[in-house]
């Protein structure tokens, strides 16, 4: 008699374990699975290199691409294009003024453009991830850039650190 009680016993507590270990398990999975960010969508202007990296994704709204305030539309390439290279930039309307580079927003999320080089000033645009832009000055501490939205006359303030230099060959 006291052996069927251990039994009823140990396997009653062996089915809890199991329950609570498979219940755990569940858990985790759907855990780990909202700690996983989407992928980024892709846009018909985004340069090559960011088509080759992301996956392909649509967006609602038929695939045209978003605008943030101050953001300029930049001109997308044909569906029915059938060359493979891109072709050339056509330089600014302005010279680059001496010291300043041409680069690009290298910030996954893109950046605020504002007025003056302060956290607190004015937001007078964005600009978006991978966005070509011309880095004319920085600060005196170094920790914000004057930039032109390149084939645009907008000009603002970024946060340094955000942006990388583009060579041009």
């Amino acid at each position: 008699m006291l052996s069927s009680v251990t039994k009823f016993l140990l396997g009653f507590f062996l089915a809890i374990a199991v329950l609570v270990g498979g219940g755990v398990a569940i858990a985790l999975y759907f855990v780990n699975r909202t700690g996983i960010p989407p992928a980024k969508p892709v846009f018909s202007n985004d340069s090559p290199s960011v088509k080759a990296q992301a996956p392909k994704a649509t967006e609602p709204g038929g695939g045209k691409p978003s605008l943030k305030p101050g953001n300029q539309a930049q001109s997308s390439p044909t569906s029915t294009s059938t060359s493979t290279e891109s072709p050339k930039a056509t330089p600014s309307p302005k010279p680059l003024p001496s010291g300043a580079y041409r680069g690009r927003v290298s910030w996954a999320e893109g950046l605020s453009l504002r007025s003056q080089p302060n956290q607190e000033a004015e937001k007078i645009g964005g600009v978006g991830f991978n966005q070509k832009i011309i880095v004319l000055s920085e600060s005196e501490d170094k920790s914000w850039q004057k930039i032109r939205l390149e084939g645009s006359e907008q000009e603002g303030w970024v946060k340094a650190g955000n942006t990388e230099k583009v060579d041009q060959q």
